[in-house]
């Protein structure tokens, strides 16, 4: 695993995921990407967007996945998919709308690429990633690719498992805010108890921003 500290963690993760993306266009004719939402991840969409911040994205030979969602209307604030309005390339939103959700979880799941070139996730203070609740293992290590939850701060969720992140070509997490300081340090130093501790390290780059990175000696202050 990789770790960078850097004042402006958000456009680092978008020039290293947009260098990923030109890499699977150039060996496989196509990227295809999962994305997190939550509060760290709109600088970062906004900057891979920009190409004067990280350059020319083949966009038509781009496709992009949730990595989750929470179950509430169309143009909800909760919901992620507000975040990846705007991206000049492909879009599958989760169908949270559904009125079957589990037939729904399983088309979604059918539809997902054999194996993401980038998944991005995020950490809570919690110590959760994706929608994998604390104290819900199941969820990370279902069979499943596509996971229901049925409630997980204040609303229903739809998340891919860990069969799935932890099958891509690579994970990109990105923290920053002094809320996640204690996460990510259990995190570095191998807590397993952590939902994100179950998070595969090999093939991981981790942006994070100082108030978020721990004092330690694995961590690299790189960037």
């Amino acid at each position: 695993m990789e770790i960078f500290v850097s004042g402006d963690p958000a456009h680092e993760a978008a020039r290293w995921l947009a260098r990923r993306v030109r890499a699977a266009v150039r060996a496989r004719g196509a990227a295809s990407v999962a994305l997190s939402g939550g509060s760290s991840a709109p600088a970062m969409i906004a900057a891979w967007r920009d190409p004067a911040a990280v350059g020319d994205v083949a966009w038509d030979a781009v496709t992009v996945w949730q990595v989750d969602e929470r179950v509430a209307p169309d143009g909800d604030p909760a919901r992620n998919a507000g975040q990846l309005d705007g991206l000049p390339c492909a879009v599958h939103p989760m169908p949270v709308t559904a009125a079957d959700l589990r037939a729904a979880a399983r088309r979604y799941a059918n539809g997902l690429p054999e194996r993401f070139d980038v998944v991005h996730l995020g950490i809570g203070p919690d110590g959760h990633t994706a929608s994998w609740p604390p104290g819900r293992g199941d969820i990370v290590t279902s069979e499943r690719a596509v996971e229901l939850v049925d409630e997980f701060n204040g609303l229903p969720r739809m998340t891919l498992t860990g069969r799935v992140v932890n099958a891509a070509r690579a994970r990109l997490v990105l923290a920053y805010g002094a809320d996640k300081r204690e996460q990510v340090s259990r995190w570095l130093l191998g807590d397993r108890e952590l939902p994100i501790g179950a998070v595969r390290r090999a093939s991981t780059v981790a942006f994070l921003d100082p108030t978020a990175a721990p004092d330690a000696p694995l961590v690299r202050r790189e960037r």
